[in-house]
C-alpha cells in the first residue's frame, strides 16, 4: 500500500509538539499513536512502526515529545515518563479534533520504554481502543526501589538548572557504557551510529531526569487496562519477567506474540520483527474497528 507523509503540529500546556503522520492510500481504519524508546525521536523506532501500520491500512502518527528533538520544552531532553503519557493523551485529543479523524477509533503502540509510557497513558484515556506493546519495558518501581543517590543526582541538577540556567546532561550512549543513560553496547550500536544517528536526534539525557525515571511504575498500569493488549516480545529483550508480570496482571482481553530476536533494539530497524509485530498489531486493531 503506498504510504504518505505529512507534518502534524499540537500542543500540550504552552509547548508546540511536532509530528509526522503517516497515511494510507485510501480511507484508514483507525488512527494510531505512537511513542518510542529512551530518548528516541519521530524518525526512529516510532515512525518506523507508524509507516509499518500505514502500509496495514491505518493512519498513525509518531511525534517528538516535549523537550526532545523538533519539539519545544525545557529543560531539553527531559526523560519524563509521566510527562510522555500526557504528551499522548494530547496527541489523542488533536487528533480527534482532525476533521480526517473524528469518527475514527484512536489505538496505540508504544516500543520500549515507550511501551510503559503508553500503558499509562492508555490506562489513563478511555480514548484509546487497543494498546501494543513491542519489546516494552515495563518498570516494576514497586518491587525495585530506586537507589536515592541517583534521586539525589536528578535533584540536584535540577536545582542547579533553576538556579543557573544550565541543564546538566550526559550522554545517552557512549562506546564505554560509562556515565550514560543506556549503557548497554547494543543501544550504542544503534544511537551511536548512522545506523540509529537520524540528524533531530541528540545523544544527551538530561540528568535531571533521574528523578522521574527510577520512580515510574509501568506495572501499576497492567491492572486499570480496560481495552485489548497485545504483548509482543523476546527472551533476548529486555527484561521479560517485567513483560511477563505485566501481561499476567492485565485482566482485559489479551494476546501475546513472542519472537526470536538478536536482543532489543532490532526491534527497533529489524524488517522481519518488524513486520511481524506489525501483522499482529493490526489484526488486533482491526479487530477493535469493527
Amino acid at each position: 500500500m503506498t504510504v504518505s507523509t505529512v507534518p502534524f503540529t499540537f500542543a500540550r500546556a504552552d509547548d508546540q509538539l511536532v509530528g509526522t503522520l503517516y497515511l494510507p492510500s485510501g480511507d484508514p481504519t483507525a488512527v494510531a499513536v505512537t511513542t518510542g524508546p529512551l530518548t528516541s525521536v519521530k524518525e526512529q523506532a516510532a515512525g518506523v512502526y507508524a509507516a509499518a501500520l500505514a502500509e496495514r491500512g491505518f493512519a498513525a502518527l509518531a511525534f517528538d515529545h516535549r523537550t526532545f528533538g523538533e519539539s519545544e520544552g525545557v529543560p531539553r531532553q527531559l526523560e519524563d515518563p509521566v510527562g510522555k503519557a500526557a504528551d499522548i493523551g494530547a496527541a489523542i485529543t488533536a487528533l480527534l479534533a482532525d476533521p480526517r479523524f473524528i469518527d475514527k477509533p484512536v489505538v496505540a503502540l508504544g516500543v520500549c520504554a515507550g511501551g510503559g509510557y503508553m500503558s499509562r497513558a492508555v490506562a489513563d484515556d478511555p480514548r484509546v481502543r487497543a494498546f501494543a506493546g513491542v519489546a516494552g519495558v515495563y518498570p516494576d518501581a514497586a518491587a525495585n526501589p530506586a537507589d536515592p543517590a541517583v534521586l539525589e543526582r536528578g535533584r540536584l541538577a535540577r536545582e542547579r538548572r533553576l538556579e543557573t540556567g544550565v541543564v546538566e546532561t550526559i550522554p545517552a550512549v557512549a562506546a564505554d557504557n560509562g556515565d550514560v543513560a543506556m549503557p548497554l553496547t547494543e543501544a550504542f550500536e544503534y544511537y551511536g551510529t548512522s545506523r540509529g544517528a537520524v540528524p533531530n536526534y541528540t545523544n544527551g539525557f538530561a540528568v535531571e531526569s533521574y528523578e522521574h525515571t527510577p520512580v515510574f511504575d509501568a506495572q501499576e498500569a497492567a491492572a486499570r487496562l480496560a481495552v485489548p493488549f497485545l504483548l509482543v516480545h523476546s527472551e533476548n529483550a529486555l527484561v521479560p519477567p517485567w513483560a511477563r508480570k505485566f501481561y499476567a496482571t492485565v485482566t482485559s482481553p489479551k494476546s501475546e506474540l513472542w519472537l526470536e530476536s538478536v536482543g532489543q533494539i532490532d526491534f527497533y530497524d529489524d524488517p522481519r520483527l518488524i513486520g511481524q509485530a506489525a501483522d499482529a498489531a493490526a489484526e488486533l486493531f482491526r479487530g477493535v474497528a469493527g
